[in-house]
């Protein structure tokens, strides 16, 4: 049985566009630096690449904190509910602050030591060092304005989100191509060029953030002291309903470093091959994530409302709807992996890998959509943010890891089959998926 109501259709298409096209104009600025340096050079973009898989880290971790942020926010949201809102999201960005400022510190002081974790090609980590030590100070901005995206998220705010990427990415995009190449008189500054222009959209975005936040929203009326503002009782249900989040995305951050430094150890192709599938697959999963922020809310919100029933009805349904995203994004990668790879000016031997890379992409990727989707979207807005964590490092440190490094350090297979095993866990996942979502243990209602 399925959903029939029009008004559940209509508030999750539209929060999964809002979101999607927010998620791929900001990868669209990752992607504006990788593929410009691309054409500028191959070791410059694999520098940059390494740095981004850091910066990843930071990233997936602020994401934990303001989807945790936005689990109770929802609920709270489904009762109209603003003051527990604001509360909550004080502490929140004090979270974001704190993640923000280490890695901006550790980026700026000690950048070699950190992309060395991930490389030991010491050409690769020169250029990444140049573009992290500019970039690294602009962390705590980032982190805060992604947690104001959240905020603004969970109330069904989700323009804000779209014209912030906007102004970032024509920004980005516009001094890269002065910056990098040299054009309007400017030097030829490649990667710290990249890195200039990517720090100038962070604060741009920060900017716009704030005045939104000042002068034009209606729904939080939250004030500037209330941002970072800690109250016991709020700090208490952050820590309880967040921590597993934030847990889960510094994990999974950091998994993503130890998989590039895998691939890393494997020679030259491996890692700019890896940068270019991780490009485009960030980029064609973009609906698939957004889907899942979108039933975050939508859950949250039905939770928060107290019909149980609705709970259940819903979740079947959107189900379903991430099967079809599945579905749909692999055919779509098939179909434009070869056609996009155009674009890099790299060597026979990175591009024939990353062919082979996007191709295991193609089949992981419908996994991903459905067991991605309904676990952090459907179990963790439901409530039950901790089995994402549990089921995370299982998989990832349990199973994943070990194997990989197994095959490239050991058995000494191809960068192919170690990389089929680093992807292997989002088609096992699917199972786990099937099994919690349906027995709907995950209700809880955050609001009591």
């Amino acid at each position: 049985m399925i959903c029939k109501e029009r008004a559940f259709y209509k508030m999750f298409f539209r929060l999964t566009g809002a979101v999607a096209l927010q998620n791929l104009i900001l990868l669209g600025v990752s992607l504006c630096d990788n593929m410009m340096l691309g054409g500028y050079n191959e070791l410059a973009m694999s520098g940059v690449a390494i740095v981004i898989q850091i910066q990843f880290l930071l990233q997936l971790t602020v994401n934990g904190v303001g989807t945790g942020a936005a689990v109770i926010a929802s609920q709270h949201w489904g009762k109209r509910e603003t003051a527990p809102i604001r509360r909550v999201f004080g502490v929140a960005f004090c979270a974001a602050l704190a993640v923000g400022c280490l890695l901006g510190v550790l980026g700026f002081f000690i950048p070699g030591k950190l992309l060395g974790l991930l490389t030991n090609e010491a050409e690769v980590i020169e250029q990444g060092v140049q573009y992290m030590r500019i970039l690294a100070p602009s962390y705590p901005l980032l982190a805060l304005t992604s947690v104001g995206i959240a905020m603004f998220r969970s109330v069904e705010s989700t323009q804000v989100g779209v014209y912030l990427s906007l102004a970032a990415l024509g920004l980005d995009t516009a001094l890269n191509y002065v910056l990098i190449y040299g054009k309007l008189g400017f030097p030829s500054l490649g990667v710290r060029g990249a890195a200039i222009a990517t720090v100038i959209s962070y604060i741009a975005q920060f900017v716009m953030l704030v005045c939104y936040l000042c002068f034009v929203d209606k729904k939080l009326r939250m004030r500037l002291r209330e941002c970072f503002h800690i109250e016991k009782i709020y700090l208490q249900k952050f820590l309880r309903i967040a921590l597993p989040l934030v847990g889960s995305g510094l994990s999974w951050g950091l998994a993503m470093g130890v998989q590039s430094a895998i691939l890393g150890r494997m020679g030259k192709p491996s890692i700019a091959a890896n940068a270019m599938v991780t490009a485009l697959f960030q980029v064609i999963t973009v609906v698939a994530y957004a889907a899942a922020a979108a039933a975050n809310v939508v859950i949250g919100k039905a939770v928060g409302q107290g019909d149980r029933a609705k709970v259940k009805l819903y979740a079947r349904t959107l189900q379903l709807i991430f099967l079809c995203i599945g579905l749909c994004t692999s055919a779509a990668l098939l179909l434009a992996r070869g056609g996009i790879l155009q674009f890099y000016q790299v060597s026979e031997a990175t591009g024939a890998l990353a062919k082979q890379f996007l191709l295991v992409l193609c089949v992981t990727v419908a996994g991903t959509s459905y067991q991605m989707a309904s676990l952090t979207g459907i179990v963790s807005g439901g409530g039950d943010t901790r089995f994402v964590l549990v089921n995370d490092l299982i998989f990832m440190w349990g199973i994943v890891l070990p194997l990989s490094a197994l095959s490239a350090f050991v058995w000494h297979l191809s960068p192919l089959i170690t990389f089929i095993f680093l992807k292997s866990d989002q088609i096992a996942k699917c199972a786990v998926a099937v099994v919690k979502v349906n027995r709907f243990r995950w209700i809880r209602d955050l609001t009591k």
